[in-house]
């Protein structure tokens, strides 16, 4: 394990050097994993599910993730409810806890960050890092290609559209977008007919 104070700054979101050369070596061990769950073939489902169980934090059942899926930790710190889909590249930046509700579902190229830097010049020079948690809610759809940044909590029912920047919590109920997301509108009766555009939902 990396030194005591390190860790306890690392999980404080206070800032701290993650070269620490225990934490790199910690670190290696996860990605060890990840790196066969990427190697996995498409019918190797059973072998996918066996090592999310270890990768992860905690995994809910019937969790799909199309590889390949990036994580910083192996997804150590990646909490997952259940019936969660993840289409390929998901990018999880895990160095603090995401906690992803049930039902969530993910386009491909989605990255979620907790890790940043400071703007001041000098400390990025020595790469100094702080971490802030993720939160997203149940039932949560994220577009492709949308960017989760650190400390952003996303509301149940939501959806985030294709190529967001989410840089500050949205409330539940709402489909959001842009760069930076902001609420568009609620979820309301007419999504309740209409799937997209003027297609009537039929089933």
């Amino acid at each position: 394990m990396c030194q005591d104070g390190t860790r306890k700054r690392m999980e404080e979101g206070k800032l701290y050097y993650p070269g620490d050369t225990q934490i790199l070596k910690e670190q290696e061990q996860y990605m060890e994993l990840l790196y066969d769950y990427n190697a996995t073939r498409p019918g190797e489902g059973e072998k996918r599910r066996i090592l999310l169980e270890k990768m992860l934090g905690s995994v809910g059942q019937d969790c799909y993730i199309e590889p390949p899926l990036h994580c910083n930790w192996g997804g150590k710190h990646v909490f997952m409810g259940d019936f969660v889909y993840a289409n390929f590249n998901l990018t999880l930046v895990d160095d603090a806890e995401i906690h992803i509700g049930p039902h969530c579902m993910f386009g491909p190229n989605v990255t979620i960050a907790t890790a940043g830097h400071p703007v001041e010049p000098g400390l990025r020079r020595q790469a100094i890092q702080y971490n802030i948690p993720v939160r997203i809610g149940e039932n949560v759809w994220v577009g492709a290609g949308a960017v989760i940044l650190p400390g952003v909590t996303i509301g149940d029912n939501s959806v985030i559209g294709a190529g967001s920047v989410v840089t500050r919590d949205i409330p539940a109920n709402v489909v959001a977008v842009g760069n930076p997301c902001r609420v568009l509108r609620e979820i309301g009766e007419r999504d309740r007919k209409f799937y997209y555009k003027e297609r009537e939902i039929d089933i």
